[in-house]
């Protein structure tokens, strides 16, 4: 570094303490440039100068140079590393030849499973392929879950993605809930300490250039959500404690605080009946600065979850903003009770002008902006990103999906999968007649005959997705909600399956399935978080040892459900299976 750029940029001065770095920069912002710091929205590859038709964003260029934004959430995936890479050295590029020159931090939602909703996750692509996070707490491994977490932060650094918008530590302790697939299960505990242990993974021994700053949600706990309907939508706004356990969801928390987590996201629910305000998490005084910043003392960054500020359309359908419990209220005055709440970031949203006219007004000081200005530009100085914010792309596809990942990512994926049910069935022998649903043909042909019809197997295996209602848009139906049993006609044909031959029903859990009326019939059942055909039939057939552990009770019946208390972990009655099991073959 010249001096000639350390005169004329001081804040570049590596020598200096962070602290002094990040008020030199803040006394030479203008008040749009502080503005823009408080906006982290969605942003999608593609070029620069044109605006994004397939998520409706404006332009890179527009977001940088006018609205002077630098926080973005990269929405979709690419087919390479190598892609994004170079996307995001174009990014950093526009931001450098802006006046100051702030570097772009970019966040990502995960994006290492099978799952993809584009609310809450993203598909593999070009990554390591791992389970959900309830798969990597059905291993019940701390070291494995903080080596996922180490291998996907080296994947998020090659390729310039540095804040990740998890782990997700709420508990799942309402059966129906949407959002459980990216949590750590029901239990607190387990909960925690796996999550200190992802936390660890993603930003390393110490925090710095080579870190991913971990966003940890859904402060203070999205667990309890009434009758299991997600906060996304009207529906779902209430959070409630019929069990008074509000402190026990904070219990997760606490770990991940403990583990040094940078950044923290409060959910969109509102909590009722409960000593705390009655609006979103996201407007909470009570619980953003009263809870986490006076009672734990948290002094990292705070943004919202998306969308809290305005209306909005998804999929071209319209889609209210998320201002529960302050529907009434005006976007401006949204924005300023979440800055009063104590939030340093608006997430999903890109409209410094109506901060701006807040400030213009002196209803937000500048020494409020200064605030959370402060928070903003240290963690991007403490990140590296204004020493180099530049990525090697030719580096970033030899790092990303390399196969030493992939490796792990599918051997985490076979531990995961959990036997609930063996009637002698399992392992099975090679080279069997093999009748299959849900796998493809090719897969099982390397373990046995794949046959047309179940009558001609010794062997059927059925893979299943846990059932959910569909709902009224597109959009609602990416969040699997509502029943968790099965449809008559999907009973009744694994039921004429399994009476013709024996068969093994395996299940993807997003949320925990009611199997009362199959694991009678069935002669094995397993469940998986996101697994390939290839690594379930590893695990049935005994090439791999059957390791998983259920992560949450699986319920009896929805009655079961219906009657249990929202807030409450392992209160259905009578459970099917319980926390904790797993057969070994």
């Amino acid at each position: 570094m010249t001096d000639t750029t350390t005169t004329t940029r001081p804040w570049l001065d590596t020598e200096l303490p962070v602290d002094e770095r990040v008020q030199l920069l803040l006394d030479e912002m203008t008040i749009e440039e502080k503005a823009g710091l408080f906006f982290h929205t969605m942003i999608a590859i593609g070029d620069l100068d044109e605006p994004n038709p397939i998520f409706g964003t404006p332009s890179a260029r527009e977001f940088i140079d006018v609205k002077q934004m630098t926080h973005f959430n990269l929405l979709g995936a690419a087919p390479t590393g190598r892609e994004i890479a170079a996307w995001q050295n174009a990014l950093q590029d526009l931001a450098a030849s802006t006046r100051l020159g702030i570097p772009v931090t970019l966040s990502t939602d995960p994006r290492h499973s099978f799952s993809e909703n584009p609310g809450a996750s993203i598909l593999a692509g070009p990554f390591s392929q791992w389970p959900e996070t309830l798969g990597l707490a059905a291993t019940r491994d701390e070291a494995l879950v903080e080596r996922f977490a180490d291998i996907a932060r080296q994947e998020y650094t090659a390729v310039g993605l540095r804040v990740a918008l998890h782990p997700q530590v709420d508990l799942a302790t309402e059966p129906r809930w949407a959002r459980q697939t990216a949590t750590f299960g029901e239990d607190a505990e387990l909960s925690g300490a796996l999550g200190a242990a992802y936390i660890r993974g993603f930003q390393g021994a110490s925090f710095g250039p080579g870190s991913v700053s971990t966003m940890t949600k859904h402060f203070p706990g999205g667990g309890a959500q009434k009758d299991g309907e997600d906060p996304h939508f009207p529906y779902g706004r209430e959070q409630v404690y019929p069990g008074g356990r509000f402190e026990l969801h904070l219990q997760p928390f606490e770990d991940a605080l403990a583990a040094g987590t940078r950044q923290m996201m409060p959910y969109y629910g509102m909590p009722v009946g409960t000593e705390y305000e009655e609006v979103g998490f996201g407007f909470n005084k009570s619980v953003i600065t009263g809870l986490l910043r006076e009672r734990y003392g948290f002094d990292g960054l705070v943004c919202t979850d998306w969308g809290l500020i305005n209306d909005s359309e998804i999929f071209g359908q319209p889609f209210p903003a998320r201002a529960w419990g302050v529907e009434e209220l005006s976007p401006r005055e949204r924005m300023k009770k979440v800055l009063d709440a104590g939030a340093d970031q608006f997430g999903g949203e890109d409209c410094p002008e109506l901060l701006l006219e807040l400030i213009a007004d002196g209803e937000i000081s500048e020494e409020r902006i200064d605030v959370s200005a402060r928070r903003l530009l240290r963690e991007k100085f403490e990140l590296g990103l204004f020493e180099n914010p530049f990525v090697d792309a030719d580096a970033a596809d030899e790092i990303v999906g390399s196969a030493e990942f992939r490796a792990a990512g599918e051997e985490a994926q076979r531990a995961s999968i959990t036997v609930l049910a063996n009637g002698g069935a399992l392992p099975f022998r090679r080279g069997l007649k093999l009748y299959v649903e849900g796998i493809d043909a090719a897969v099982a042909a390397a373990y046995g005959e794949v046959v047309a019809t179940p009558t001609e197997a010794d062997l059927a295996v059925i893979r299943l997705q846990a059932p959910f209602e569909e709902r009224e848009t597109m959009f609602e139906n990416f969040f699997h909600a509502g029943s968790l049993d099965f449809d008559a006609d999907t009973v009744a044909h694994v039921r004429a399956v399994a009476a013709a031959v024996p068969t093994v029903v395996d299940v993807l859990a997003d949320r925990p399935p009611i199997l009362t009326q199959l694991v009678d019939a069935a002669a094995a059942v397993t469940v998986n978080w996101g697994s390939s055909g290839a690594a379930l039939l590893d695990v049935l057939s005994g090439a791999a040892p059957a390791q998983g552990r259920l992560p949450f009770d699986l319920p009896r019946s929805m009655a079961a459900i219906e009657a249990s208390a929202p807030d409450v972990p392992f209160d259905t009655a009578d459970p099917l299976f319980r926390f904790g099991h797993g057969l070994s073959l």
